[in-house]
């Protein structure tokens, strides 16, 4: 399994010793992260020409604004070239001076009286005021039928877009369900050959040259992990055989013991590394199981090597439903519990907690006494066979550095989150939240 950092004091240090403060980072601890989901999205607004929205900006939507504001800001620019026409159109068609003769009252629409003499100014300044308003008008119907067109032309932008951009969720969709380890799955888009139909077609070849790939790395490792445990098996039965021989020497018997430890450990890494590798995909066939019921058992297997260590084993196990593995979920209880047993501090404990989530699903969480951990070495203690500096290579009883690989792997194919916190007085608290049904 991963080993946290060994207590204080020189390398090879007693667990129990005193605990030595652990050295200042060069930069600042990031702050404990949980992995999301990786269908969850969730929008934080950020930089560029579009982050004032409160949603977010989907290609459809900025394709839409596109077009709806093209056509507004043409519909705007032919209002208004439009307007100066009609304004210089009315300016040239000035009405002629019209000679009356002396005497003649003319009686105008609003009932005055007006002589020959002010008729020409008084026919002038109506024949303005009549075109102002007929501009007016005109100015006021237009941005209306603009209005009710920008919104027709929004709501056909939107549907154009979505018609537009459809092929592309077809391929967003599939390489959804391909991450979800269906590598089987192809796009075949039909249509015409633009550059939507080129990217599908590149998808499919792509995925076929990884179906190909994990296809081989599945045999491979089918392969592999049999060849390596038909030794081991007989390396197994040979040293068993010759330990249970009477006549053996000490010193042979001494030898067998550590044969056989080594040869122990071999068999776990391969079957560490078996299930590494077929538990990185998420899972498709999933039923309920309770959580409390994955962690008494991952409990009874541990008990006999927390005697052994002198720890103590805490736990406050409430029902939970989750949906998953059985058998996986219970690997990710019995190494979390055994990875805080084996990396603790003689007379500490470790406590085992199962709860329903709040959003739904179940939450398991351990915790346990230990050594320190510093907040900046958490995010690679899930990483294979990574150890923190100081960490001790040569002991055999920690594990083989996948325990925490493993949860993390299985975690995933489940679609859950874990997360690893530090304690204040030694030790880590990891919680794994499990969607349910």
């Amino acid at each position: 399994m991963t080993t946290p950092p060994p207590a204080g004091g020189p390398h090879g240090a007693p667990v129990g010793g005193p605990r030595a403060v652990p050295p200042r980072p060069a930069q600042p601890p990031q702050p404990p992260r949980i992995e999301s989901h990786r269908h969850e999205q969730i929008y934080t607004p950020g930089d560029g020409l579009l982050a004032w929205m409160p949603f977010r900006p989907t290609i459809r939507m900025r394709l839409t604004l596109l077009y709806g504001g093209m056509f507004l800001m043409a519909g705007v620019v032919l209002l208004l070239l439009m307007y100066v026409f009609m304004q210089q159109a009315f300016h040239d068609a000035a009405p002629p001076k019209l000679q009356i003769g002396q005497g003649v009252s003319i009686l105008t629409p609003d009932g005055q009286s007006v002589t020959a003499q002010t008729f020409n100014q008084w026919f002038s300044n109506y024949q303005s005021v009549q075109s102002q308003h007929a501009l007016d008008t005109l100015l006021r119907k237009s941005l209306t039928v603009l209005v009710c067109l920008a919104v027709i032309a929004f709501a056909a932008g939107y549907a154009m877009a979505g018609r537009v951009l459809r092929p592309l969720g077809r391929i967003t969709r599939t390489a959804r369900e391909v991450a979800g380890s269906d590598l089987h799955r192809r796009i075949e888009l039909d249509g015409p050959d633009d550059e939507l139909k080129e990217l599908a077609d590149t998808f499919d070849d792509m995925l076929d040259r990884l179906d190909r790939s994990f296809d081989s790395q599945r045999k491979f490792v089918a392969n592999a992990s049999h060849e390596l445990r038909t030794p081991l098996a007989i390396n197994r039965t040979l040293l068993e055989v010759q330990l249970s021989d009477p006549a053996a020497s000490t010193d042979l018997q001494q030898l067998g013991k550590t044969l056989l430890a080594t040869n122990e450990r071999s068999e776990q890494l391969v079957e560490g590394l078996l299930l590494l590798a077929r538990s990185d995909n998420e899972l498709v066939d999933r039923r309920p199981v309770e959580l409390s019921e994955v962690a008494t058992r991952a409990l009874e297997q541990i008990r006999p090597e927390a005697a052994r260590r002198e720890v103590e084993l805490r736990a406050d196990l409430a029902p939970a439903v989750v949906s998953g593995n059985g058998v996986l979920l219970e690997r990710i209880a019995l190494n979390l519990i055994q990875n805080a047993v084996r990396y603790n501090a003689a007379d500490g404990w470790v406590e085992i907690s199962t709860a329903e989530a709040p959003g739904g699903g179940g939450e398991l969480v351990v915790s346990n006494t230990g050594p320190v951990v510093p907040g900046y070495e958490l995010e690679h203690i899930f990483e294979p066979f990574r150890r923190v500096k100081g960490a001790d290579r040569t002991r055999s009883d920690k594990g083989v550095g996948l325990g925490l690989s493993i949860v993390r792997s299985v975690v995933r194919a489940h679609g859950g989150a874990i997360e690893a916190t530090p304690r204040a007085g030694g030790g880590l608290t990891m919680r794994v939240r499990i969607p349910g049904a």
